[in-house]
């Protein structure tokens, strides 16, 4: 088998991500050298590579199912939020400058050759690259521009699959109207459709989907059904609820559960730092954002972020940072990552990311960070009390004064801070280090007087993690064509797929 196709969605967390990652481990598990390809993401939710660049962490995800290291090749073009307007810009794994929208246009034709030029390696390289796209197709408006959708299609000649989410209703009209809405070059390469996170009787649907057909030409490969127990590094996007709960809490082992209030910050960066604390039993983590959610909660996280001065002061103004320290004072457990352990100390000085020079911090910690021009993007390794951790980072601030004593030790240097029951630190993906999380999770719950709390011994983050991905693969396998998507890898798009005329459609009368 040799080929390329790319999964595009109607909308939004449609469910593009997991349908790659479900494909690439179906074909991994069958011996296919397959490799994940998104070609332009727009995430704060990142990893470091092996070389050494940051990537979309759906990708990284997407290249663990095919069995791979994750690369920069994987995905070229990261577009890193900082604000409603502007975004870092984020190339072959390297920041290169801040844009906003008429910067990225003049950008284009270069990272368009360097979308191609990756794509076209990739594809010399493995049997199978599963392309994923971004957004929705339909986003007309964005179409000049575009590099990730029907852009990519076009200049590699790729076969579409079509997801839509039946859970947020109006499936079969965000299919059809998506090919619609399309010019005619571009609808010729959607092949088929996908419905995804669908409950009940398939054959409830099936009326509609064989419509669907009818109206379009274009059959649909498949309906996933929504399956609860996947939601560790599910989707790569902006979207983290407020309020809502992370993953499937199951029961304590104990009395006593452990009740996690993480904050969701108006511009997080690595939201998915939380999920190894869900994978855990009686640990119950929730996203929240106002002052009285952290009143009855055993531990407070505040994460990362991409503008750190301006969601400090989104704490000040909403009274969450008035909580954190009447929190602090009263011996409450509270962890601050990479941005939100800058938030914890006492001075950030910052010309780079807000240019507002000094700020005061929260002053939780005795620590002064200053901001730099370049990035810290690494991959570490150290030790906890004789305890191996292991994490990345991603940030623009260094450590210029630390006052209390280090949490860890990574790379043979002191790295992050505790005072008390406050926590901090730069490292992202720490709390996936097992036996470190068992131990710290130990401390929280005394700091918390929840004696009830009893820690499992046996939980294994990248194993939850693997399970998921091969959950994945067995969706795929059990509920796809498989056939029919074997024949879009190696043919390409069917020849005389029908054009949706849009005016006739708008008019109310079909083209086929």
């Amino acid at each position: 088998m040799k080929g390329a196709l790319l999964v595009a969605g109607t909308t939004s967390d449609a469910g593009k991500s997991v349908v790659v990652a479900g494909i690439c481990r179906m074909l991994a598990r069958r011996g296919v050298r397959v490799a994940p390809f998104k070609a332009q993401n727009m995430s704060n939710n990142s990893v470091v590579t092996l070389d050494g660049g940051e990537i979309g962490r759906a990708q990284a995800l997407q290249a663990e199912a095919c069995g791979l290291e994750p690369s920069v090749r994987f995905n070229p073009v990261l577009l890193k939020p900082g604000s409603d307007r502007r975004s870092q810009l984020v190339v072959r794994g390297r920041a290169i400058g801040t844009v906003g929208a008429e910067d990225y246009f003049r950008h284009r034709r270069e990272l368009r050759d360097v979308v191609a030029a990756d794509l076209a390696a990739l594809r010399a390289e493995f049997d199978v690259v599963v392309c994923e796209g971004a957004g929705s197709p339909a986003e007309i408006n964005l179409r000049a521009t575009d590099l990730a959708n029907m852009g990519l299609a076009r200049a590699a000649e790729l076969p579409v699959l079509l997801v839509g989410d039946i859970d947020r209703g109006g499936v079969l009209a965000h299919l059809f109207g998506t090919v619609a809405i399309l010019e005619p070059e571009d609808q010729r390469l959607i092949s088929g459709f996908i419905v995804n996170k669908f409950r009940g009787a398939v054959e409830l649907l099936r009326p509609g989907l064989e419509r669907l057909t009818e109206l379009t030409g274009r059959p649909t490969l498949g309906v996933l059904p929504y399956a609860e127990d996947l939601w560790l590094d599910a989707e790569d996007s902006l979207g983290t609820l407020a309020d809502a709960p992370v993953g499937r809490p199951r029961p304590p082992l104990g009395a006593d559960w452990l009740t996690v209030a993480a904050i969701r910050l108006p511009r997080i960066s690595n939201s998915t730092d939380v999920e190894a604390l869900a994978c855990e039993p009686g640990v119950a983590v929730r996203w929240v954002t106002e002052p009285s959610r952290l009143a009855g909660a055993d531990l407070v996280i505040l994460p990362g972020s991409k503008a750190t001065v301006s969601d400090l002061r989104w704490l000040r103004r909403t009274g969450l940072a008035d909580a954190l320290r009447a929190r602090a004072a009263a011996g409450g457990p509270i962890l601050g990552v990479c941005g939100g352990y800058q938030m914890l100390g006492a001075r950030i000085l910052d010309r780079v990311e807000s240019g507002a020079g000094e700020v005061e911090g929260l002053r939780l910690l005795d620590l002064t960070v200053e901001f730099a021009e370049s990035k810290v993007l690494r991959r570490s390794e150290g030790h906890a009390a004789g305890i191996a951790v292991r994490g990345y980072e991603i940030h623009h601030g260094r450590v210029t004064h630390r006052g209390d004593p280090a949490w860890l030790t990574v790379d043979g240097e002191p790295e992050g801070s505790v005072r008390g029951a406050v926590w901090g630190t730069h490292l992202h993906g720490l709390l996936e280090s097992d036996e470190f999380r068992r131990a710290w999770l130990r401390a929280v719950a005394t700091a918390a007087g929840r004696t009830g709390f009893i820690v499992a011994d046996d939980v294994s983050v990248s194993a939850v993690r693997a399970a998921q991905l091969d959950l994945l693969a067995d969706l795929i396998e059990d509920h796809l064509d498989i056939a029919a998507l074997e024949r879009l890898l190696s043919e390409g798009a069917p020849a005389g797929l029908p054009i949706l005329a849009t005016d006739a459609v708008l008019a109310g009368d079909r083209i086929g």
